[in-house]
């Protein structure tokens, strides 16, 4: 089971945005630590997601948690760049973090105060660190855009989600549409270096593009059609 866990939060709005975010992907299991009070800001930031700080659960200190839900495994987060004078381990990015997550037991990711994060005493509780990218303008992000990311990844990789209807065509159903568009270009009448160079676009056309299964059926569609036309054509 995943905890989400704000220390310390500051605002009731961001507590809010957070719940909202966590109903965005999938994640109920709200924990706050030491929080200010729960306003009405709370829960107009929620939306359709107040039932997450309904139920939330309220801790005193981290370890308290820890404790009390027997966590088995601790990510902690981070907007400070590796390398930091107040950041002593390597921290990895959500994707890497996703891909290597195994879903074993109680596990806690922990969020930090708005102003300040994590304390590095509460860092070191942690068996993961995780940071998100960012401009060395302005690193620090927003607590719930920064939830938000990391609860992408983490969605994307339990779902393994598409969207409905839009699943990739396959690589047999990308040969046949370079196979039927060939065949239209041979019989163009073009010369044999043209015919290479407008295969050859064709080809990288469909390479780099997101094809979709329903895609790939229509276009099929068109290209048998202009193929039947150019049949009937030539034999008039």
């Amino acid at each position: 089971m995943i905890y989400i866990v704000f220390v310390e939060p500051e605002s009731p709005g961001n507590i809010g945005f957070l719940a909202r975010a966590m109903k965005n992907f999938g994640l109920s299991n709200l924990i706050l630590i030491n929080p200010c009070n729960l306003e009405n800001e709370a829960y107009f930031h929620a939306m359709h997601a107040k039932e997450i700080i309904t139920n939330s659960r309220v801790y005193g200190s981290i370890e308290n948690f820890i404790d009390d839900l027997k966590i088995d495994f601790i990510v902690g987060t981070t907007g400070a760049a590796c390398g930091s004078y107040n950041v002593q381990r390597i921290a990895i990015t959500p994707e890497e973090f996703a891909k290597s997550l195994k879903i074993k037991g109680n596990i806690a990711i922990l969020f930090g105060r708005e102003g300040n994060g994590l304390y590095n005493e509460e860092i070191s509780l942690c068996d993961v660190l995780v940071s998100i990218p960012s401009s060395g303008d302005y690193p620090i992000m927003n607590i719930s855009h920064a939830a938000a990311i990391i609860f992408y990844e983490l969605f994307k990789r339990e779902k393994n989600y598409t969207f409905e209807g839009l699943e990739k065509a396959s690589a047999i159903e990308k040969m046949n549409l370079i196979s039927d568009m060939d065949k239209i270009i041979e019989s163009l009448g073009l010369p044999q270096h043209k015919n290479k160079t407008a295969s050859t676009v064709f080809k990288n056309i469909i390479g780099r593009a997101f094809i979709s299964g329903r895609e790939a059926h229509t276009l099929k569609g068109i290209l048998r059609r202009v193929k039947e036309k150019i049949v009937i054509k030539n034999d008039i």
